[in-house]
């Protein structure tokens, strides 16, 4: 080598700079030894070496839904893009800018299934925005170029790049390029007329948001929009961040456990502004609550990305744009001469309202307590992480979401994304409060990222919903055979010991009045910090007990 010739992983790891990446998740693989090595020699980025491919995964995926910027990671070949692959999927589900960089076997092994050899594009290319392969030097910046183009442009999402090995050990001089500038789409201007001439002529609108691709000034106009006209405003699964919950016009979110008074008002309305969401399954009640292809509702449907307006709905007016530049524009429309849904807007938040009283919770536990509580010691700006499973309803239905990106959860329902995701919130923003839900399940899945959390001196604080199941699957369980259980319920570690052996912080809670002091000792130990919270299985979920989903099974007529 030459002063000037570099090796390819030192010109991997130089576009990674250039493209403003100031951190990295990655478990290391000899197939990249050659970029690994490149970090020693560049502490702009921090590298966070993780325990599973899956818990670097998911940090990623966080990142880029939490930041905006894509989430970068390194995993090697074969077994590493196998564990890898569920963040891959969330991150195309959620709509999240994510690079996932693979080593890979030596060119001229290739095709020979060769020692981990794993064939990247046909393994990721149906769950990514685009997965290529980098097969000489030269073209590492162009490439890399492309991926953080593609990731962060239209709808976002993943982008997979297979590294082989010696491309990585190969050495010479390459061009310099620019930071990526994602392509950002405005809304023709007769879209809007047309938009606004929808909002003339209806007596009901209801407008939903949701989607990746917001920002907080994004936010900020969508709010300053529907107050114009007043709309109510739904958020569509683990999207309420977007829309300040306390806010007049805010009438709750289209998850799992629908509130049965949205669930009929989304029904009832006679015009929905659907702007930013697919509107998938979970958003539209398994297609019920919206039908495709012409719901009978007049819809308006603002997406960033072309290839989804009229795949599935066909609206009645489609607009592609992105969302930074939709929102600002659509603030702008003038407003309407009369509002003639008033009462309609002043029930549904009505409805909203009463879906935040107190409910029942068999147990010493309390979750509704335990969710007032820590809404009222934590920060608005505190970043709550959700793990898959019914628990998360609680923080879902009775957490109110205030501030722009204080929510992560996977909409794709992947167990073990809360504690991953949790980490990647202190690495991004270390000195905001971040507190993760995750149940017993799920915490088992990706809770060895407890050791990242110590090595890396990041304190999230983490509640383990702990009533001994797979939650979610006995409850369908007994609401489909109820009486026969099989294969749901759990046997658990002291999750408190646990974490103490990490070298966290760890304490269980049997009763819902040591939950506060148990929050306070967590916050004061300044570390990564669990709370084994003991739920009374019976807890299923905030509108139903195990039994009451069992007696109605039973009061079925058999088939």
């Amino acid at each position: 080598m030459t002063a000037n010739t570099h090796t390819g992983g030192q010109i991997l790891i130089d576009q990674l700079l250039t493209h403003d990446v100031n951190a990295v998740f990655c478990v290391p693989g000899e197939s990249y030894l050659a970029a690994l090595d490149a970090f020693h020699d560049t502490p702009q980025i921090r590298l966070i070496s993780c325990r599973h491919e899956e818990g670097a995964g998911f940090m990623a995926e966080a990142w880029g839904k939490l930041t905006g910027n894509p989430g970068v990671a390194f995993v090697t070949r074969g077994p590493g893009a196998c564990n890898v692959s569920i963040a891959v999927h969330t991150a195309f589900q959620d709509s999240s800018p994510m690079i996932l960089l693979v080593g890979q076997a030596e060119r001229s092994s290739l095709g020979r299934e060769a020692f981990q050899e794993v064939d990247v594009k046909g393994m990721f290319g149906w769950t990514t925005k685009w997965a290529a392969e980098i097969q000489s030097i030269e073209r590492i910046p162009e490439l890399v170029s492309r991926a953080f183009h593609v990731a962060t442009s239209g709808r976002p999402g993943p982008v997979v790049l297979s590294l082989p090995e010696d491309m990585l050990t190969d050495c010479g001089i390459v061009d310099v390029v620019k930071r990526y500038n994602p392509v950002r789409i405005a809304p023709d201007p007769r879209d809007l007329r047309a938009l606004h001439e929808q909002l003339v002529t209806s007596r009901q609108p209801l407008m939903i948001v949701g989607g990746g691709g917001w920002s907080e000034q994004a936010t900020s106009d969508i709010v300053a929009f529907a107050e114009s006209y007043q709309l109510p405003t739904c958020c569509t699964f683990r999207c309420q961040d977007i829309f300040d919950n306390t806010h007049d016009l805010y009438i709750g979110d289209l998850g799992y456990a629908l509130d049965p008074a949205l669930r009929a008002r989304v029904r009832q309305a006679d015009l929905l502004i659907a702007v930013g969401t697919r509107l998938g399954e979970v958003t539209t009640g398994n297609y019920i609550n919206i039908k495709p292809p012409r719901s009978t509702q007049k819809l308006v449907h603002v997406y960033p990305g072309i290839e989804e307006l009229g795949r599935v709905f066909q609206p009645d007016l489609s607009i592609n744009s992105s969302m930074v530049e939709f929102t600002a524009a659509a603030r702008l429309l003038p407003p309407l001469a009369k509002i003639s849904w008033n009462s309609w807007k002043n029930e549904a938040r009505a409805d909203y309202l009463r879906s935040l009283e107190p409910v029942r919770c068999p147990g010493d536990v309390d979750m509704y307590q335990i969710i007032k509580t820590l809404a009222a010691r934590m920060p608005k700006d505190t970043i709550i992480t959700t793990d898959a499973g019914n628990f998360s309803g609680w923080p879902q239905r009775f957490y109110q979401f205030q501030n722009f990106r204080t929510q992560l959860g996977p909409t794709n329902g992947a167990m073990g994304y809360g504690v991953p995701a949790a980490l990647a919130a202190k690495v991004a923003k270390p000195n905001r409060e971040t507190v993760c839900f995750v149940g017993d399940g799920g915490f088992l899945m990706t809770g060895q990222e407890l050791a990242t959390a110590m090595h890396y001196s990041l304190n999230p604080v983490i509640l383990v919903i702990n009533n001994g199941l797979y939650g979610t699957i006995r409850m369908h369980q007994e609401r489909e055979y109820p009486g026969r259980i099989t294969g749901t319920e759990l046997t658990n570690p002291n999750f408190a010991v646990m974490a103490r052996a990490f070298g966290a912080f760890g304490a269980t809670v049997t009763r819902t009045e040591d939950f506060a002091p148990a929050l306070d000792e967590a916050l004061s130990s300044k570390c990564a910090a669990v709370i084994d919270l003991r739920i009374n299985p019976e807890a299923i979920s905030t509108r139903l007990s195990l039994s009451d989903v069992r007696t109605a099974a039973l009061a079925k007529k058999p088939c």
